[in-house]
C-alpha cells in the first residue's frame, strides 16, 4: 500500500482477464457493414501540386482513422479520376461515354461513396474544391452529398488544414466527428528525464512540453484544451503544476501543505481541478479547487486511500479508485461525496478510470484473473456494470483515455522492454502504435483550444 500512496506505476495502473466468451460490444463499432469510401489522390494546379502529398495523406488518414469506413484500396481504382462534376459522362444507350458513377460502385472498387476534387492557388491561398458523391445513385443530381470550397495557407500546414476540414464535413454526414484538431499528451523519458510531450492523433508532430528535468508525470488536459495540469517532483515531493496550452507559460497554482498533491481531472466546464492529496494529514483523499488552487473543497473523508477522481462529463457523479475494500477498485459516488458504491467485482486491482464523453461508459485497467502487474484494458457501462475486455495478453496495458470523439482510446502498452503509446477503437480493434523513442506512458487525449 505504501507504493500505492507514493504514486508508483503499480499503484495507478491495472488490467484484467475474462473467461473466453462471446460478448456484445458495449460501444457499437460498425463491423462488416461499414460503407466503402473511395478517396483517390487529388491533384493540384500550378504551385498547389507541391502540397498534394501532404493533402492526400491527411485526407485519407483522417477518414481511415475515424473507424467509420472501409477504405477502398487505391490499387483497384479506375485510371481515370474525376476532378469535378463535369468530368462525369452518363452512358448513352448503355455505352460508356467516359467517367461514370458505376466505375466506382461496381467491382473491383465496390464503393458506396467517392470523395474527389482538386486544388488551385487563388490570391496567394490554397483553394480546395471538394465533393462527396453517393455513387449508388442513378444520376449526378441525387449523387452529390457535399460540394464545397475550402481555403488554406499555401504550405503543408494549409494543405493539411483543408484536408481536415473536408474530412470533418464528410464525417459529419455520417453523424461522426474526426480526430483532427485533437492532441495526445503523454509522459516520455527520451531526453533522460520524464517530461510531458504532445503529439497529433496519428503520432506525428511529437513535441516536448515541459523541461523540469525531474519526474514530471500524470498529465490531465482541460476539456476546452486551454490548460494542462500534471504532477512533478521538481521540489522533491509530488506537486501540481498548471501550464497554459495557449501561451505555453506556467500558471499560478497553490499546492496544499502536504506530502503529496496530484492532479487528476478538470471539471467539464474547465473551471475547476480535481486532485488527491494528503493535506488532511492521513492517507490520500479527494479534493476540488479553483484553477489557481484556491477555494479548496474536500470531497472524501475516509481512512482509506482515495485517488484518481474523474467527474462524469454530464456532471452527475465521480468515478474514483479506493482501497477501502483492500485492493484498489473502482467506485462511483455522488458529487457531494456520498453514496459511494463499488463498480468492479473486488477481484484483482482496478484503476485508471476514464469517462467516455457519453457519460455512460468508463475505460479502465484491471488485473482481474492475473498475477499483479499483468494489466489489460476494459470498458464498463456504469449503469449496468456490464464490462468488456479490449486487450488480451499483449503486454502490460494501462492508462486508457478516451478521445473527444468517444470512439477511440489511447493507452500505454509494454510489449517487450519499453512502454509505448497506442490507440484503438472502442471495440479493441484497429490497434496502432504511435511512439517508438524511449519509454512513453500515461497518455491523455484532448481538444486543441480555439
Amino acid at each position: 500500500m505504501k507504493k500505492y500512496l507514493l504514486l508508483t506505476a503499480a499503484a495507478l495502473c491495472a488490467a484484467s482477464f475474462l473467461p473466453a466468451q462471446t460478448q456484445r460490444n458495449l460501444i457499437e463499432i460498425k463491423g462488416g457493414q461499414k460503407p466503402v469510401m473511395a478517396v483517390p489522390d487529388f491533384r493540384g494546379s500550378g504551385d498547389a501540386q507541391k502540397f498534394m502529398d501532404t493533402f492526400n495523406a491527411a485526407l485519407f488518414g483522417d477518414l481511415q482513422s475515424s473507424g467509420q469506413f472501409q477504405m477502398a484500396a487505391k490499387t483497384v481504382m479506375p485510371l481515370r479520376i474525376p476532378q469535378q462534376p463535369a468530368d462525369f459522362k452518363p452512358p448513352v444507350d448503355g455505352r460508356s461515354q467516359g467517367i461514370w458513377l458505376t466505375d466506382w460502385s461496381s467491382p473491383p472498387v465496390s464503393a458506396n461513396y467517392l470523395a474527389f476534387g482538386y486544388t488551385a492557388v487563388q490570391n496567394g491561398q490554397l483553394v480546395l474544391f471538394g465533393w462527396l458523391y453517393d455513387v449508388h445513385q442513378p444520376d449526378l443530381r441525387n449523387a452529390q452529398a457535399i460540394g464545397k470550397v475550402y481555403l488554406g495557407s499555401l504550405n503543408d500546414a494549409g494543405a493539411r488544414s483543408v484536408a481536415d476540414q473536408f474530412a470533418a464535413d464528410i464525417l459529419a454526414r455520417f453523424g461522426a466527428t474526426g480526430l483532427a484538431g485533437t492532441k495526445i499528451y503523454f509522459v516520455s523519458d527520451r531526453t533522460g528525464h520524464k517530461e510531458i510531450w504532445s503529439m497529433d492523433y496519428d503520432g506525428s508532430n511529437q513535441k516536448q512540453i515541459t523541461d523540469y528535468r525531474a519526474i514530471t508525470t500524470f498529465p490531465v488536459v482541460s476539456p476546452d484544451g486551454s490548460r494542462l495540469a500534471f504532477t512533478t517532483y521538481l521540489h522533491g515531493r509530488p506537486e501540481i503544476f498548471v501550464h497554459s496550452l495557449v501561451s505555453g507559460r506556467r500558471l499560478p497554482f497553490y499546492n496544499q501543505n502536504a506530502s503529496m498533491n496530484a492532479a487528476s481531472d478538470f471539471t467539464p466546464d474547465s473551471q475547476h481541478l480535481l486532485f488527491y492529496s494528503t493535506a488532511s494529514g492521513g492517507v490520500s483523499q479527494i479534493y476540488e479547487c479553483d484553477l489557481d488552487g484556491g477555494n479548496l473543497r474536500r470531497i472524501t473523508a475516509t481512512r482509506s486511500i482515495e485517488v484518481e477522481p474523474k467527474l462524469n462529463p454530464k456532471g452527475s457523479s465521480y468515478v474514483f479508485v479506493s482501497g477501502r475494500g483492500g485492493f484498489p477498485q473502482l467506485y462511483l459516488m455522488n458529487t457531494d461525496g456520498l453514496d459511494a458504491s463499488r463498480l468492479t467485482t473486488g477481484e484483482g486491482e482496478a484503476v485508471n478510470p476514464s469517462w467516455n464523453p457519453d457519460g455512460i461508459h468508463i475505460a479502465f485497467a484491471w488485473t482481474r484473473g492475473f498475477e499483479p502487474g499483468n494489466y489489460n484494458i476494459f470498458i464498463m457501462d456504469a449503469g449496468t456494470r456490464e464490462f468488456q475486455q479490449l486487450t488480451h495478453g499483449a503486454g502490460r496495458n494501462e492508462n486508457p483515455n478516451w478521445a473527444p470523439d468517444g470512439v477511440h482510446l489511447v493507452y500505454s502498452s509494454r510489449q517487450g522492454h519499453t512502454n509505448q503509446i497506442w490507440t484503438m477503437l472502442a471495440d479493441g480493434t484497429g490497434q496502432r502504435q504511435l511512439t517508438t523513442q524511449g519509454n512513453n506512458e500515461k497518455p491523455v487525449w484532448g481538444k486543441v483550444a480555439n
